[in-house]
């Protein structure tokens, strides 16, 4: 299994002051330069148009951690496929792909906020289509240098060739989703590997969708090993498993307070974090054995994982204490759940 972090490069910490936008760049170098030399396998940035956060150049800040890295996989946490255009989303991952020396992945979605379509004069009730058929030329463009393509939202293809090609034939394309059947089915029957976000409830409930993309990608003639599957999940790694929770809470708390405001959720209690962070709950807050034995259990009730990724900074944590926990991730999480 490998083991990962998810960024979205915050641009707030517990000490209440918001970090320079320049010192929020440096401190997700840091990290992720960090995360290479302990021995993670993968480090992503998300992809947001918001004041929270400061990634909506993904592919620019994965191309400054590929100078400072020599080993660990550079992906997008997720690629808004659905507001960008799928030739420019090629373009500036070949680029990456040659920069970090073959390195690169993609994971697309949707997208969990809205603001990307505004921002670029899409309609978000064109959601779904937008999504598919920017998928479809995606996959397109990474299968054949020259495309011939049409569809409804963006101007036709002819031939032209689309350039730089990557080191990695074909380059990682991984499908990024939340909980809708639909979802699994499009990335097990395209046979591409699939990201499973799970910020809250209890992770083996996603144990019927994922046997739901493992059938349709049977069905569509896809190989076994070809149908991976990774969970992004909210977690945290402490000392001790009271030492993580008494850092980790206050913030995840209030981020997802504020976040709930805007979709009308209830706010978030100290009983409910704990139920969250429980045995069978989505969220990965502890020491180091109890978050190896979790993820491994999570492997068990879900038919088996490749990846597990973090997504650490939405709890406004200092990045002295980000640093730390990636540091225990890589030299005593990781070897006990590869072990």
């Amino acid at each position: 299994m490998q083991v990962g972090i998810d960024s979205f490069v915050a641009v707030s910490d517990q000490t209440g002051a918001n970090l320079s936008d320049t010192n929020a760049m440096t401190q997700v170098l840091d990290r992720i330069e960090l995360a290479d030399r302990v021995g993670l396998d993968v480090f992503g940035i998300g992809e947001h148009h918001r004041r929270d956060f400061q990634d909506s150049a993904t592919a620019v800040i994965l191309a400054a951690a590929a100078a400072r890295t020599s080993r660990i996989r550079l992906s997008s946490a997720v690629t808004v496929l659905s507001a960008a255009d799928p030739v420019r989303v090629f373009q500036q991952f070949a680029t990456l792909d040659l920069i970090s020396k073959g390195r690169a992945e993609l994971v697309v979605g949707r997208g969990s906020f809205t603001e990307a379509f505004p921002l670029f004069g899409l309609n978000i009730h064109d959601y779904d289509e937008l999504f598919t058929e920017k998928l479809g030329l995606l996959l397109a463009i990474r299968d054949n240098e020259h495309v011939h393509w049409s569809g409804r939202f963006r101007p036709a293809l002819t031939g032209q060739g689309i350039y730089p090609r990557p080191v990695q034939n074909p380059l990682p394309i991984w499908i990024g989703v939340g909980g809708t059947p639909q979802s699994f089915v499009r990335a097990g029957t395209l046979g591409l590997p699939l990201m499973v976000a799970v910020i809250g409830g209890e992770t083996h409930r996603f144990r019927p969708l994922i046997d739901l993309y493992r059938r349709a990608g049977a069905q569509a003639g896809h190989a076994p090993e070809k149908l991976k599957v990774g969970l992004h999940s909210l977690g945290f790694v402490g000392e001790t498993t009271k030492e993580a929770v008494d850092a980790f809470y206050p913030g995840y708390a209030e981020t997802f307070t504020k976040i709930g405001r805007e979709r009308g959720w209830p706010p978030v209690s100290r009983p409910h974090f704990d139920a969250q962070n429980g045995q069978t709950g989505a969220l990965l807050v502890g020491d180091p054995d109890e978050i190896a034995a979790k993820i491994k259990r999570h492997s068990d009730a879900l038919g088996g994982i490749n990846l597990i990724s973090f997504q650490m900074d939405s709890a406004k944590l200092t990045n002295e204490q980000l640093l730390r926990s990636i540091e225990l991730l890589g030299t005593e999480v990781a070897p006990l759940v590869r072990g």
